[in-house]
């Protein structure tokens, strides 16, 4: 007896389709800005991404002032990058811990692993190839390095190759789901994707919304106990009234 052909599987949609932007989301990155930056960020491209790279990767649950240390450390004990390759995951973490800061181990292992991975497949200690790739090509090649994920990638692209990706943290994460731009259940990495596609695709835009709504989540849509009394986005907000009213927790 001839099978019956089962109807074909519809797309799956993409996180815009399946939650449209909504029609104030452009006041809502101007109101941002004009409070939190309201002097233009200037694109910046690095003469050498690997160091940027390493940087990123050391700020990971790190403070600023920590990871400027770390890294000078780093750069003051292996001049070259190779030096870290040849002393392994056990010297560079000597390193990292003589220079304080947490998750030495951890960070060491990520770096030389980063640097392992580069010499085997590139011959090359270095990232300056990622200058001349297109976004895709870019993006491809940083995803495929060990232990960077999309939000690492998209950090590097953006303000260290001014390309306009959209790295979304937990401050960005937390201000879209009380303005209900998306859905409660959905994860950073799917509201990256989300943002990806609903923000216009230029660099001023994408860099401005990122560092004004990380401020508006440090300064105002705190974890606990937001200041919505004095936010912006208060009548554009949902989640305002219920916090003012004392219905909702953070």
């Amino acid at each position: 007896m001839p099978r019956v052909p089962s109807a074909p599987r519809p797309p799956r949609l993409t996180p815009a389709q399946e939650v449209p932007p909504p029609p104030h989301l452009p006041e809502i990155t101007r109101r941002l800005a004009a409070t939190y930056l309201p002097t233009p960020l200037t694109p910046h491209v690095s003469r050498e991404p690997l160091d940027d790279l390493i940087r990123i990767i050391l700020a990971q649950q790190n403070t600023s002032a920590l990871t400027r240390r770390q890294f000078e450390a780093l750069k003051a004990t292996y001049p070259v990058w190779e030096a870290a390759l040849a002393d392994g995951p056990d010297g560079v973490e000597t390193v990292l811990r003589a220079a304080g800061g947490g998750l030495a181990r951890t960070k060491a292992d990520y770096i030389w692993n980063v640097l392992h991975r580069l010499e085997e497949t590139r011959g090359d200690l270095s990232l300056r190839v990622l200058r001349t790739m297109n976004d895709a090509d870019a993006r491809a090649l940083l995803e495929s390095l060990p232990g960077v994920g999309m939000k690492t990638a998209s950090l590097l692209l953006l303000f260290d190759l001014a390309r306009p990706a959209i790295p979304v943290e937990n401050n960005i994460h937390r201000v879209a789901g009380r303005l209900d731009l998306i859905p409660a259940r959905w994860n950073i990495l799917k509201a990256e994707r989300w943002f990806d596609e609903v923000l216009p695709r230029d660099w001023v835009t994408r860099a401005t919304f990122h560092v004004s709504a990380i401020r508006h989540g440090r300064q105002t849509c705190l974890s606990r106990r937001p200041r919505c009394a004095v936010c912006v986005l208060q009548d554009l907000c949902p989640s305002a009234a219920l916090f003012l009213n004392g219905e909702a927790e953070a």
